[in-house]
């Protein structure tokens, strides 16, 4: 097999690459993300929660719910629920059948759980805490959750901007740190180029140190396919990951690429049927 060179992405190579992985997962041509951000202020104009959501239309029609986060001091008065009414609505009116989530044991499993949301993938993390995601199908008859409390409501819930957003990432990772600590993350993003120069494969995943890897796209040239570059990207970034004390490496799949993850040792951590429409979706891990 001809030798290839390993480099470091440029913004271009990684843009490239993204594309690359869009146009050979199905129906998702020209499906960009398109993020919102909704917060909820007190009387004096202060964020005192809310959410930074992505919206994947298409076929795929997905709403994914990156973080929700209320200040601890107005908990318990109906303002989460307020937001995850805001979150289903802006989702229906794009499209979307399904939003999923992520959340973690210290975190809200039953508050999603009572506004109907169901696990569909459990992860058991070496500090002893559970990671969950969770997913609502949209389409489907679920009773609507109504707080004892709804005091909370009568603060202004509104679309926020790229700095609000900061301020609910910060609220939740404040809290978060009271349980696990905050880590170093740090990205292996390369390519294989050829004899010439070329880019003809390349892959992109962030290290967490000492916690996990996330891998978030393998991709090789389609010429160039079945011949063991895309296992050699891997094996790179899981090597790189044991060097970062990291014992566990997560990606998703989709049944279209579910076999090339399964021959390098991934296993199964959780299936999210019929999405897209007509396919499905996994989480993957692999103990390194």
């Amino acid at each position: 097999m001809m030798e290839y060179k390993l480099v470091d992405l440029t913004e271009e190579d990684t843009a490239y690459i993204g594309e690359g992985i869009v146009a050979i997962v199905p129906h998702e041509t020209d499906a960009d993300a398109e993020e919102f951000v909704l917060k909820v202020e007190d009387e004096n104009g202060k964020i005192i929660g809310g959410c930074v959501i992505e919206a994947y239309e298409y076929r795929w029609r997905r709403m994914y719910l990156d973080t929700l986060w209320v200040d601890e001091r107005y908990r318990h008065h109906g303002i989460g629920s307020m937001i995850i009414r805001e979150i289903e609505r802006i989702a229906r009116e794009k499209g979307c059948r399904v939003v999923t989530l992520g959340t973690a044991s210290f975190m809200a499993r039953p508050f999603y759980e009572k506004h109907g949301y169901t696990v569909f993938t459990t992860l058991k993390k070496a500090n002893g805490y559970i990671s969950y995601s969770l997913v609502k199908y949209l389409d489907r008859d679920t009773p609507d959750y109504v707080p004892t409390d709804n005091s909370g409501t009568r603060f202004r819930l509104s679309l926020g901007s790229d700095g609000d957003a900061k301020v609910i990432v910060n609220g939740i990772h404040t809290y978060s740190e009271a349980y696990e600590p905050k880590y170093e993350c740090v990205a292996f993003y390369k390519k294989l180029t050829d004899k010439d120069g070329r880019r003809i494969a390349g892959v992109i995943a962030d290290v967490n140190k000492g916690d996990y890897c996330f891998v978030d796209a393998v991709f090789v040239e389609e010429p160039l396919r079945r011949q063991g570059l895309g296992t050699r990207l891997l094996r790179e970034a899981e090597a790189f990951a044991k060097e970062n004390d990291t014992s566990m490496v997560l990606t998703y799949a989709g049944d279209w690429n579910l076999g090339f993850f399964q021959k390098n040792g991934y296993l199964l951590r959780g299936e999210l049927k019929d999405v897209p429409k007509g396919h499905d979706c996994y989480e993957l891990y692999k103990n390194l």
